[in-house]
């Protein structure tokens, strides 16, 4: 598999990329394309030519799959995608936190509040304690605090139920066939004996 990543910048840098890599890189005044990441590997600046630019990485809500094609026929998967690098005029906000809230596309705007069941709140004493007991479990001992309540059911509230019974089985039907004796399989005839 390939190394991919997705670059996002804003409509003035896109002309300015397209025309770096289509015209030779030495006749382009944007002769050169660099991107540097600070030390929390988050944030960095992009520059194209003299001129920089703000830049994020960001978590996609999901991951993307990127394919290649020869011959316009047969796609070929290349790559998981699953972060984008945001670059962003100098005036702009940043995006907050790590994970970007868009996906790459309109149908997936808000994809996470919108697509993805939201994480339980779950007390983590619980948690912790449910892990214990099962490994507990699994390694062939017994749950530590476990509260057994017995109930004894009042003599005047106590309902019975008659137990279902079996209906009999009915008699074999056997179908008789047009020459009078009864259709029979062939592993009817591997059960007699031969004669």
């Amino acid at each position: 598999m390939e190394e991919q990543f997705i670059l996002r910048v804003p409509p003035s840098v896109v002309e300015r990329i397209e025309r770096l890599l289509n015209e030779n890189a030495s006749s382009s005044l944007d002769g050169s394309l660099d991107i540097s990441f600070s030390e929390d590997g988050r944030s960095g600046t992009f520059m194209i030519g003299d001129e920089r630019f703000p830049a994020s990485l960001l978590d996609l809500p999901c991951i993307v799959e990127s394919y290649k094609t020869y011959d316009d026929n047969v796609l070929i998967k290349t790559a998981d995608v699953g972060q984008m690098i945001m670059v962003r005029d100098e005036g702009d906000a940043a995006v907050e936190g790590v994970e970007y809230k868009h996906g790459l596309t309109p149908p997936m705007r808000d994809a996470r509040r919108r697509r993805f069941r939201r994480e339980p709140d779950l007390n983590p004493e619980v948690v912790q304690r449910v892990e214990k007991d099962l490994l507990n479990i699994m390694s062939g001992g017994t749950v530590e605090r476990l509260h057994v309540e017995t109930v004894v059911p009042e003599a005047g509230s106590q309902r019975r139920k008659n137990a279902p019974v079996a209906a009999p089985k009915p008699d074999e039907v056997h179908v008789k066939s047009a020459g009078g004796e009864p259709e029979r399989s062939d592993s009817d005839d591997s059960l007699e004996p031969e004669s």
